[in-house]
């Protein structure tokens, strides 16, 4: 089986290295965007039952349907690069997590707050915020994390 991997990785090389730097990519923006993505979000981003208007709504309509498609391919592509980190060196839960917040679609604000209710998912998003001094996120049911 191995001697079958290692003769796959020698005949794609040029695959394997494009994967390799794709990692290392993936991994360092993981590291730079993402804190600064958590620490952005309102403390107080999964606590209410119901979702507010979208901020950018403040904008002429062409401004805001274009940002709004430029933060829905951002969070596409944070969820995309998530999935690989979850093979690959990088934090790909919280890639993955913070891609769905900046996406929009269908049932979109349960699924916020059903993950926002994990310990480990508002440990880890509060140790980003806690890093850049900003104050810890609250869950949907009121619990400190």
């Amino acid at each position: 089986m191995l001697g079958a991997v290692l003769s796959w990785i020698e005949s794609n090389q040029a695959l394997t290295l494009g994967l390799a730097i794709l990692s290392v990519l993936t991994f360092l923006g993981s590291i730079l965007i993402l804190p600064l993505l958590v620490a952005a979000m309102p403390e107080d981003y999964f606590v209410d039952a119901k979702r507010h208007d979208a901020r950018l709504r403040r904008f002429h309509p062409l401004v805001y349907y274009g940002l709004r498609l430029l933060k829905n391919l951002l969070g596409w592509l944070l969820v995309l690069a998530g999935t690989i980190m979850l093979v690959l060196p990088g934090q790909g839960l919280l890639t993955i997590l913070v891609g769905l917040v900046l996406s929009d679609f269908p049932g979109k604000f349960a699924l916020e707050r059903r993950l926002a209710n994990s310990r480990r998912v508002m440990g880890a998003f509060n140790w980003l915020r806690r890093r850049v001094g900003r104050p810890p996120l609250r869950s949907p049911s009121g619990e400190r994390f």
